[in-house]
């Protein structure tokens, strides 16, 4: 981003106290149902569900999450399970997240294996594939609400999207350019 959009809109209400074992169910529950994407299912567990985070620090928060090498969500649950409850949070969180899918993986892996070949196992990957397509751009859409308002914000995502996917440029590249532009465009106008 590049200005903090805290300026621009709220902070979540006051949160309550959350305990570890909701913490890891919630993010169990995320790890278990996120089927094609988590990220969508991230955002909708801390800002709707939950009310843990406003509409502006998720997108901080994620903005954050995809920067940090690694898988972004991961980082995501670990930014989140800290905020909650330090330490203890990040593992639970983590945990909740990745213990689900990593069984249900084994399992469909297995069944994926004896079954590949088949028509009807190809539907099936096709159908995931694009509920989960629909799932990450509906995301991405929610996540341009907040920044309604910085037109700086809308213009540096308009050049990441134009830059990666517009011009095909590698990711990292992307970053490595636009990051350190977006920093100083943030101070600037933060004066």
């Amino acid at each position: 981003m590049t200005q903090s959009l805290e300026n621009k809109a709220e902070t979540a209400p006051e949160m309550r106290q959350s305990g570890l074992i909701e913490i890891f169910l919630s993010f169990g529950m995320i790890g278990f149902l996120s089927f094609g994407g988590v990220g969508p299912w991230v955002r909708w567990l801390l800002v709707e569900r939950k009310g843990w985070y406003s509409e502006a620090e998720f997108v901080n928060t994620f903005a954050l999450a995809n920067f940090i090498p690694g898988g972004n969500v991961v980082a995501l649950a670990t930014i989140a399970g800290a905020k909650l409850r330090g330490w203890p949070g990040s593992l639970m969180a983590i945990t909740g997240l990745c213990l689900p899918p990593a069984i249900l993986v084994c399992a469909a892996g297995s069944l994926y294996l004896a079954y590949r070949d088949t028509a009807i196992a190809q539907n099936i990957l096709g159908a995931m594939a694009a509920a989960g397509a629909g799932l990450i751009a509906g995301m991405g859409i929610k996540l341009l609400k907040p920044m309604r308002n910085s037109p700086s914000g809308l213009a540096m995502t308009a050049m990441v999207f134009l830059a990666a996917y517009g011009f095909g440029l590698p990711l990292v590249m992307v970053l490595l350019t636009l990051g350190p532009i977006s920093l100083i465009l943030a101070l600037w106008l933060k004066r």
